[in-house]
């Protein structure tokens, strides 16, 4: 069996891209081995939801920074919704 390397810092994980591999990467940030990784994601008991393509698992970045309380300060945010911002009011004149 294989021992995770050292877990990943705040900033790391916020420096991740959108989607990252199951193993190492969410392995390393819970600090848990290769095995016990591909098991939980098999059983689907990690604390993210795993996205399978075909044989590979993949974990979103949001998921891993919602389930760390980890504030994603990147600006990487969704975009607002047109309505929010939209410049075309209707006013009465």
């Amino acid at each position: 069996m294989s021992a995770p390397s050292q877990a990943l810092t705040a900033a790391e994980v916020l420096a991740l891209p959108a989607v990252v591999d199951v193993w190492p990467t969410v392995g390393r940030i819970y600090g848990i081995g290769r095995t016990a990784t591909y098991e939980l994601a098999r059983a689907d008991a990690l604390p993210v939801p795993v996205i399978r393509i075909g044989r590979k698992c993949r974990a979103r970045r949001s998921d891993l920074l919602k389930s760390l309380g980890i504030e994603d300060s990147t600006g990487v945010a969704a975009p607002a919704l047109p309505t929010e911002n939209a410049p075309h009011h209707t006013s009465s004149h």
